[in-house]
C-alpha cells in the first residue's frame, strides 16, 4: 500500500498567514483558495472588499496548478500558441496558482485572486511557508 503525504489544515493556516502578510505588505488583501491534491477545496479566504466572483477564479487557479502540477501562469503562456489549451478541464489559464510539492510529490496548490499581477508573487510565498516547515 503507498502512503501519501497530505496537506493539513495547519498548513493552511500557516500558508494563508504568510500569504496575508505579504499581500498586506502592499496594502493588498487578496482571495486565497487553498485544494489538496485532488482539487478539493481545503481552505478559502474572501476579504470583505473583494468581488465574489474571485472565490472562483482563485479556485481554479489552485486547481488548474495542483491538475498540471505546474503554476497556472505556465497554461496562461500555453494558450497564447496553442488556443485549444482553454479547453484544458478544470483550468483556468491566468497566473496566480503555484502547485505545492512535499519529497517530490504534489500535494495540493495554492492561489490568490485579485491582487492582478501580485497574485504569483503572493501564492509562491504561501508555497514557501510550506516548505520550510516540510
Amino acid at each position: 500500500m503507498r502512503r501519501k503525504p497530505q496537506l493539513t489544515l495547519d498548513d493552511a493556516f500557516r500558508m494563508a498567514g504568510a500569504m496575508r502578510a505579504a499581500a498586506a505588505d502592499k496594502k493588498f488583501e487578496p482571495t486565497i483558495a487553498i485544494v489538496d491534491f485532488s482539487g478539493a477545496l481545503i481552505y478559502l479566504e474572501r476579504p470583505d472588499r473583494q468581488s465574489p466572483n474571485s472565490v472562483e477564479v482563485a479556485t481554479l487557479k489552485a486547481r488548474t496548478a495542483v491538475f498540471r502540477e505546474r503554476p497556472s501562469s505556465q497554461l496562461e503562456q500555453r494558450v497564447k500558441d496553442q488556443p485549444g489549451w482553454l479547453m484544458f478541464p478544470n483550468g483556468l489559464a491566468m497566473g496566480g496558482g503555484v502547485p505545492l510539492f512535499h519529497n517530490g510529490e504534489c500535494v495540493g496548490a495554492v492561489a490568490v485572486s485579485g491582487i492582478a499581477h501580485d497574485d504569483e508573487p503572493v501564492a509562491e510565498v504561501g508555497a514557501a511557508a510550506l516548505r520550510t516547515d516540510s
